[in-house]
C-alpha cells in the first residue's frame, strides 16, 4: 500500500490523508482513517484534509458515506473535536470559521470555497 500522506513539512499542523488511493474497501478505508487520526493527534496536528472522493461514476459514494459516517462515530467517542464537509468548507460555514480561526494552518487549503464533495476537513 502507498504512503497516502501528504504534508508540507515533517512537523506540519496540518495532513492530507487521501483515503480513496488504490481503491481500498470501506474497512480498509475506515481503518486507515482510524490510523490517520491517531497518527496526526501524536504527531500534535490540529486538522487533516481527508481525501475520500465523491462516487462520480454515478453509482459510488460509498467511501465518502462510511468515512463521515466514521468520523461522527470518532467525534462521539471523543477523538476528534469535529469535521466539516467539503461542500460546507467556505468562509460563509460558522464551523468553517470557527476551524479557520483556531487551526491557522487551513486558510490556505486549495480546496476552501470550493464546495469539494469529495474531502473532509477533520479538527483534531
Amino acid at each position: 500500500m502507498k504512503n497516502r500522506l501528504k504534508s508540507n513539512s515533517a512537523n506540519a499542523k496540518f495532513r492530507i490523508v487521501n483515503i480513496k488511493e488504490g481503491m481500498p474497501t470501506i474497512e480498509e478505508a475506515r481503518n486507515l482513517l482510524k490510523q490517520e487520526i491517531a497518527s496526526a493527534k501524536q504527531a500534535g496536528a490540529k486538522a487533516m484534509k481527508i481525501i475520500h472522493g465523491y462516487g462520480s461514476t454515478g453509482k459510488g459514494g460509498s467511501i465518502k458515506d462510511a468515512i463521515r459516517k466514521s468520523l461522527s462515530l470518532r467525534k462521539k467517542e471523543g477523538k476528534i473535536s469535529g469535521f466539516i464537509i467539503g461542500e460546507k468548507w467556505t468562509i460563509f460555514n460558522d464551523e468553517a470559521r470557527k476551524a479557520l480561526e483556531s487551526a491557522g494552518e487551513l486558510c490556505g487549503d486549495s480546496d476552501l470555497e470550493r464546495c469539494n464533495e469529495g474531502i473532509t476537513i477533520v479538527l483534531l
